[in-house]
Formats: structure tokens, C-alpha cells, sequence
């Protein structure tokens, strides 16, 4: 579930190991280039972290990050 905090979006995904949270970030940059919009994210051995702002607007949460989180949970 997404949480919005401190003008942004947020959400943890946890995978059952590096190749699978590895493949979803690549399925994330993919759909993300598509939106000329770029996540701030992690990635520690199976776990990935998203945060979402638009930078256009100052940092805050648009409704391009809703978008983009609503893609990246159908590519989860």
C-alpha cells in the first residue's frame, strides 16, 4: 500500500529473493521512461522501496506519481 508522506509517495516491496525485485525495477524503469517520470528508489537483496514526487512541481505529490504508482502495482 501506497502512504503518502512528507510530499511523497511511498511503498515497500518485498520479493522472494534479488533476481525478482531486480526484474521488477527494470519493469518499473521501463513504464516509468514511458511517463518522462523517475522514482527515487532502493534496492537491498530482495527488497525494493519507491518514493514519488514530481520534481516540476516543487517536489509534492502530483497526479502523475498517483499514476505511476497505479502501474507500478499492476507490474508487482
Amino acid at each position: 500500500m501506497w502512504i503518502e508522506k512528507d510530499n511523497t509517495l511511498h511503498h515497500k516491496f518485498i520479493f522472494k529473493n534479488f533476481s525478482e525485485a531486480f526484474a521488477f525495477m527494470t519493469r518499473v524503469a521501463l513504464e516509468a521512461e514511458k511517463m518522462d517520470h523517475h522514482p527515487l528508489w532502493t534496492n537491498v537483496w530482495n527488497t525494493v522501496e519507491i518514493w514519488l514526487s514530481t520534481h516540476d512541481a516543487g517536489d509534492i505529490v502530483t497526479d502523475k506519481d498517483h499514476q505511476l504508482a497505479k502501474k507500478i502495482d499492476a507490474l508487482r
